[in-house]
């Protein structure tokens, strides 16, 4: 049978208040398996509206409806509004996903400075950041994360050292190349591991197969300009030809005011025959196989403005 693996990022303190619990009763009904990944610092979401002047961001927010799914509020934290430190106000939330029986682990510490910075920083940097997301972790959960994946799919190679040296065994942090009609440029693109000059990073990557819902929304595809009611139709024509697939989700988008269409993408893969599992059950699967070294590789993704950690 194959796989729909299910990572959600939680980037935001409205998204971990709001949109996890919402999520874990929708997969809970669906008896869908997933990992949630926490951003466990402060929310500085108002310090992302520095990205205005990246190629391609304006286009973005005008096609997803940045206000309307993350809300004012949220907007302006950092800016306006003091930022919420998640970690220590929504350790119910976390908690609670962990009892449900859903795999937990990390996103980041702060989404919007892991994200605009990571890239060019240097070793000290990355390990503060790392460090400081790992304790907060432990704090929490009272046991080591097993599981990472990356802010706005932003790495460099301090950071992936790093996750051996946790010795954090499967991430996702990359995404597959996509064509412009959403579909996979390689059609086999799946697991791997980093290469760097010594070898090979320890790591498993499970890189994103499946564009996400706010990469897809207000694009044409096939001369139809996606939207809300007929994106998991989109979606589904993606999935038609059975092989396992990684599908991000953000807490703030499926987990409010898109979750209709997460239902409807769940019945859907249902229907085609998927099982939707975490990335620990992804992991127990490919564990014991030989699998290829791609080199760390930068990349554009149809719908997302910057360059992202891709798979060659």
């Amino acid at each position: 049978m194959p796989s729909i693996v299910l990572k959600i990022d939680v980037d935001t303190y409205r998204g971990t208040r709001e949109g996890v619990p919402n999520l874990v009763r929708i997969l809970k009904q669906h008896q869908a398996g997933a990992s949630f990944l926490f951003s466990l610092g402060k929310d500085h979401t108002g310090w992302a509206m520095r990205r205005a002047f990246r190629p391609g961001f304006f286009k973005k927010v005008s096609r997803t409806s940045v206000l309307e799914h993350y809300g004012l509020k949220t907007l302006m934290y950092g800016v306006c509004l003091p930022a919420p430190d998640i970690g220590k106000h929504c350790i119910e939330e976390m908690r609670a996903t962990k009892r449900a029986g859903f795999e937990c682990g990390i996103h980041c510490w702060d989404h919007v400075v892991w994200q605009d910075n990571v890239r060019r920083r240097g070793e000290a940097w990355t390990q503060k950041q790392m460090q400081l997301a790992y304790l907060r972790y432990q704090e929490i959960f009272g046991a080591p994360p097993k599981t990472f994946g990356a802010a706005g799919w932003q790495m460099n190679p301090h950071a992936l050292a790093q996750l051996d040296h946790y010795g954090i065994q499967y991430a996702s942090d990359s995404r597959a190349m996509l064509k412009a009609d959403g579909s996979l440029a390689n059609p086999v693109a799946g697991p791997y591991r980093m290469g760097h000059a010594q070898g090979a990073f320890d790591c498993i990557q499970m890189p994103t197969t499946l564009p996400t819902l706010d990469e897809l929304l207000g694009l044409e595809l096939d001369g139809e300009l996606v939207t809300e009611k007929n994106i998991a139709g989109k979606v589904l024509n993606l999935t038609a030809e059975p092989r396992n697939h990684v599908f991000t989700m953000h807490a703030e988008l499926e987990g409010q005011k898109l979750a209709p269409i997460l239902i409807e993408l769940l019945n859907g893969w249902s229907e085609q025959g998927y099982q939707c599992i975490s990335m620990a059950q992804y992991y127990a699967q490919i564990r014991e196989q030989e699998l290829p070294v791609h080199p760390i590789t930068w990349a554009e993704i149809p719908g997302r403005s910057g360059e992202l950690l891709a798979l060659a």
